[in-house]
């Protein structure tokens, strides 16, 4: 009886040992290793990618974010400023519905498959807003025209880069809107255009939080 007792003692004494060992290295020092090389390293993309614009941060260059009107009663979605270019449909947002005490967004896909019925009635009518939206005097946008990317969102609803044939099919509407020459606009989505990364993955793209934050200084140099 007495050997018994002492034999699960060192069982409960060694799973203890075991326990706290394990807790050290996996809950402590590993995070605070991984951690010190992450902030030594790579500091601004372990704390989010942020940008900054006149002192403040002002998002992130890796989220997408919306660029919109204040919203009006009775609308769910607040309309598209046309004074910024805008990124990206995000279809596949949504709200956390079963943890009510904090707003939190969701992102991820629509889900809804090629074929879908609604998917198709979707890109038709964002179509017909990008076609509507940036058509201006003497610039007529036509369906043709607008790119995939203008009306399909991402697989995370948050990316924050377009292609450069959206950017530049946005720029007469940007210009017209701001007062600025259609010329300066052009350029700027030239300037914030970057190629494939390592010069064949992926596609090129345009940053559409950094295209903004350039049009802004722009437009008050107007």
């Amino acid at each position: 009886m007495n050997h018994s007792v002492t034999h699960t003692a060192r069982l409960l004494v060694a799973g203890l040992r075991a326990l706290l060992m394990l807790t050290l290295v996996t809950g402590v020092l590993y995070p605070l290793v991984v951690t010190g090389v992450a902030q030594g390293l790579f500091p601004g993309r372990a704390n989010g990618s942020e940008v900054t614009a006149d002192g403040e941060v002002v998002g992130s260059s890796v989220i997408g974010q919306s660029y919109g009107l204040p919203p009006k009663q009775g609308r769910k979605t607040p309309a598209a400023d046309p004074r910024w270019f805008q990124g990206r449909p995000a279809n596949g947002l949504g709200v956390n519905n079963v943890n009510t005490r904090y707003h939190l967004l969701l992102s991820g896909a629509t889900n809804l498959a090629a074929d879908s019925g609604e998917l198709v009635q979707r890109i038709e009518d964002a179509k017909a807003a990008v076609v509507r939206d940036n058509s201006v005097p003497g610039y007529t946008v036509r369906p043709s025209d607008v790119p995939a990317d203008a009306v399909t969102s991402s697989g995370s609803g948050l990316d924050p880069d377009i292609s450069p044939a959206y950017a530049r099919l946005q720029t007469h509407r940007v210009a017209a809107r701001n007062g600025l020459p259609l010329a300066r606009v052009e350029k700027l989505v030239a300037d914030h255009t970057e190629g494939r990364t390592l010069g064949f993955l992926g596609e090129p793209r345009v940053n559409v939080l950094a295209l903004n934050i350039a049009l802004k200084d722009l437009a008050a140099k107007r």
